[in-house]
């Protein structure tokens, strides 16, 4: 069974038509990619999954977003616990201006949770997950804007982590890094994946063949074609989709 499904989603920045009834669904587990032009619609599409759209002024969603069967954008819906468990990870990466360990327990903390060998247990272990304890462990209480970028994303990461969520959204989280450091990501979002449900956005195609275990390809707020990777990269569907991966635009 899906653990997201959208139906018809459309998407206005006031007049202006940015998703054009987009209806997929994502199952739990594994890594889906959403390629395209920049411009298309897929990181706007990914924002209306936890509602990250509701912070920028005048858009308007219609159609149906559901996460494990109920509509997030019910009035009933209490948007920061859904982003608890739909989290996201964004392009450039934007640790507080706060110890490492203070930024992998925020949302802990709003919360409630205060016990320390428990946080301390949970900060160990989500920058396992994200590949960065090795790196951070003697840094701990050190500002984590003194960290590399790379560092600092999976540092993001390891803050989404820790509040246990479903899902993680990343948007083009290694376009801003160095190749080792997407690299060392790309590496840790393949280990996490049995474990999470991750949407990631990428311009980077070679990227999307390697981790990815499904491709959905936008253009001009259309969902063109959603299928298994392998198949959008070498037998694809519809013609505009090998025009893109074949390099005859975007």
């Amino acid at each position: 069974m899906a653990i997201i499904e959208s139906n018809d989603v459309h998407l206005y920045y006031g007049k202006n038509e940015a998703l054009k009834g987009i209806t997929m669904d994502f199952e739990q587990g594994g890594i889906t990619a959403l390629i395209g032009p920049s411009g298309c619609g897929k990181s706007t599409f990914l924002r209306t999954l936890n509602r990250m759209n509701d912070l920028i002024p005048n858009v308007t969603i219609t159609g149906k977003v559901t996460f494990r069967g109920k509509d997030i954008y019910s009035p009933k819906t209490d948007t920061v616990a859904l982003r608890k468990q739909i989290g996201m990870v964004f392009q450039q990466p934007n640790p507080f201006p706060f110890s490492v360990y203070e930024n992998v327990i925020y949302g802990l903390k709003l919360d409630g949770k205060t016990n320390k060998s428990e946080l301390d247990e949970i900060v160990e272990t989500s920058l396992r997950a994200a590949a960065v304890w090795d790196d951070v462990k003697d840094k701990l209480n050190k500002s984590a804007l003194s960290l590399s970028g790379g560092q600092q994303q999976r540092v993001c990461i390891a803050r989404v982590l820790a509040v246990k969520p479903d899902v993680i959204l990343l948007d083009e989280p290694t376009s801003a890094l160095d190749p080792v450091s997407s690299g060392k990501i790309e590496n840790m979002l393949l280990e996490l994946k049995d474990r999470y449900t991750m949407i990631i956005v990428t311009h980077n195609m070679q990227q999307a063949s390697r981790i990815s275990d499904k491709t959905a390809f936008f253009l001009d707020g259309h969902l063109i074609e959603y299928n298994k990777t392998r198949k959008i990269f070498l037998n694809p569907e519809k013609q505009q989709t090998e025009d893109y991966i074949t390099g005859k635009f975007g």
